[in-house]
């Protein structure tokens, strides 16, 4: 049973999901600290667990920290402004994911239930693999990316830093998204996307304003 305290940023939905995942692992809602800016929480509970307000305390945190809000850009903000080292960023696996043997998980990153992270696979820092994604063998994912839940990447895959993979979207074997790019919900991705772009579709193309 961990026996540290764990300061879990954000108290929104992804947050209800990170303390489930914690509570499975053996942690007492006693050692998990929901921090969020929204005073109004302050005091409340989620799945048991206290909220403080602010997210930023006057003193430094002590203990693990974990973001847990969806996008990347504020996790890494978050993590960043929180005082800690990387090697308190802690990595929240559900005992119910399946991340195999060889494969590496970053720093403050979260796998969900019934996720898959295949052989040789590597997960950057920040990152999270929602419900039942999958990240096959020998996939790329940079920091602070979001594999929602149901996506999949086939073997071989890179994605860039700061990829957002929608809800149930497909990316075949090999293929590479650059950093920053969105990849729309269900959309099927057959070809190397560059960064910044957002794509969508069967199969997916860049999506242009106004159409």
């Amino acid at each position: 049973m961990p026996t540290e305290v764990v300061h879990v940023l954000g108290a929104g939905g992804h947050c209800r999901v990170v303390i489930d995942a914690l509570l499975c692992c053996g942690w007492l809602p006693s050692a998990i600290r929901v921090r969020d800016d929204r005073a109004v929480l302050a005091g409340s509970r989620l799945l048991g667990c206290v909220v403080y307000s602010p997210t930023r305390p006057g003193i430094p945190l002590s203990g693990k920290v974990h973001a847990a809000v969806g996008a990347g850009a504020i996790r890494e903000s978050l993590l960043a402004s929180s005082g800690l080292e990387r090697t308190d960023w802690l990595v929240v696996l559900h005992p119910r994911a399946s991340v195999a043997a060889s494969a590496t998980v970053g720093e403050g990153s979260f796998v969900a239930a019934q996720a898959v992270v295949g052989p040789c696979s590597r997960i950057g820092a920040g990152t999270i693999v929602n419900h039942g994604a999958v990240v096959d063998h020998d996939c790329l994912v940079g920091e602070f990316c979001h594999v929602a839940p149901v996506a999949s990447l086939g073997g071989g895959v890179h994605i860039g830093r700061g990829v957002l993979i929608g809800a149930g979207a497909r990316i075949l074997p090999e293929v590479t998204i650059g950093d920053g790019a969105i990849i729309g919900a269900g959309a099927v991705v057959v070809a190397n996307v560059p960064p910044g772009q957002t794509w969508q579709g069967v199969p997916a193309r860049p999506s242009h304003k106004g159409q």
